[in-house]
């Protein structure tokens, strides 16, 4: 068997390969791989020649050309995963995956793992807010965040078209592609949930498509590109969150193009597709009467899509004695909400999550903030009786089984 190395560090690699019987082994830096793909060079004719290659499953290395031109010489590639979001990035692309530390001889006879058949669709969860700043992209990190805990493949979409910053809170250059490209590709009709995964940028073991970086892109964004690039993302992971911006307005009347794209169309796309919103309000006096006033216009947007409202950084200061009980009794007087759901404000954990570039809850995972989104998750968000390996290895070691409920 002819096997081609290109892996960091190839050289105990290869001397195993060799000393069980593989005395044709040859070795490619996995920068030098991605340049025989996309250039080609006299390495190309012993790509070809090879059986196997094992390839490191890095993003900048296991590329699509690598992948193609792999296909075109009838080589199978073996992805060599560091980490668990090198392996998913490796399972979406549907070639053989094995850990870091298997052995050898083991990994150059590795299988593709089969795929799951009838997956059911993803969900599309939208996390909207009224205007000012109740926190609605910290909760939709947060939400990403404990949502993945439970072993579900978890994305998390920036289409907000005022204010972007999923990428800032993250720590993630917001020069990439993000969901601009899918948009981009989406409209073409070239959108898969592999190019997904080659765009998407990984935090943890949630996959974000970040948003524009600057506001004056708007209309990359279009209602129908986001729409179409919403339906890929349910073939691709199980729960997609999408940050949106607050303004619902809908402009066709006082503009002269009817076919031209809307500031706000990211946003009303995004609710139209959605399975679940997530509406949060700001615990004071100012939010939630810009709440109260927004929420008939959400519920006219969304019609018979379940809404859940959690209201975020609830503290006394600002509403006195028992804060719970008169934002319960102003909800259901003013809006017909009878449940609510409510985050503590924590205003240090909050700083140094934003300075270290990380979810609340990572550096922070017994404090009240991330106690209260757990909660919410576990009542409000959380999926299905658990199907995958790795949902049933956390229940039997939590001990924390998702509740049976039906489809929304």
């Amino acid at each position: 068997m002819r096997v081609v190395v290109a892996i960091p560090d190839a050289g105990p690699f290869v001397e195993r390969l060799r000393a069980g019987g593989h005395t044709e082994v040859a070795v490619l830096a996995p920068d030098v791989m991605v340049g025989v793909a996309r250039e080609g060079s006299g390495a190309t004719e012993a790509l070809a020649e090879a059986d196997v290659v094992v390839l490191a499953a890095s993003r900048a290395w296991l590329t699509r050309e690598v992948v193609e031109l792999c296909d075109r010489a009838a080589t199978r590639i073996v992805a060599w995963a560091r980490d668990p979001s090198e392996r998913r990035f490796a399972e979406v692309l549907g070639v053989a995956v094995v850990d870091a530390d298997v052995d050898a001889l083991d990994a150059v006879t590795a299988l593709p793992s089969p795929r799951p058949r009838g997956r059911s669709r993803g969900r599309v969860i939208v996390v909207w807010g009224a205007a000012g700043a109740p926190g609605r992209t910290t909760l939709a990190i947060e939400l990403a965040r404990e949502t993945a805990r439970d072993g579900r493949r978890v994305a998390l979409a920036d289409a907000d078209t005022h204010a972007p910053s999923v990428a800032i809170a993250l720590g993630i250059p917001d020069e990439g592609p993000g969901l601009a490209a899918a948009c981009r590709r989406a409209s073409r009709g070239e959108l898969t949930p592999a190019e997904l995964t080659r765009i998407a940028e990984p935090a943890g073991a949630v996959e974000v498509l970040t948003g524009i970086n600057r506001t004056t892109r708007w209309p990359e964004l279009g209602s129908g590109r986001v729409m179409r690039t919403l339906a890929t993302c349910r073939e691709w992971v199980d729960d997609v969150f999408v940050d949106v911006s607050a303004s619902l307005e809908r402009d066709e009347e006082i503009v002269s193009d009817l076919d031209g794209p809307r500031r706000n169309g990211a946003t009303l796309a995004a609710l139209e597709s959605a399975d679940l919103v997530v509406a949060v309000a700001a615990a004071d006096p100012v939010g939630l009467s810009r709440f109260l006033r927004a929420y008939p216009d959400l519920r006219a947007t969304v019609g018979a899509v379940p809404v859940h409202v959690v209201v975020n950084k609830l503290r006394g200061g600002p509403l006195g004695i028992d804060p719970r009980g008169q934002i319960r009794r102003s909800f259901e007087r003013y809006a017909g909400i009878e449940r609510c759901w409510f985050v503590p404000w924590e205003p240090r954990a909050a700083d140094a999550a934003l300075l270290a570039a990380r979810p609340i809850g990572e550096g922070n995972g017994r404090g009240p903030l991330p106690a209260a989104v757990r909660r919410f998750v576990g009542e409000a968000i959380a999926p299905p009786t658990p199907s995958t390996p790795a949902q049933l290895r956390r229940q039997r070691v939590t001990g924390r089984a998702a509740p049976v409920r039906s489809a929304p």
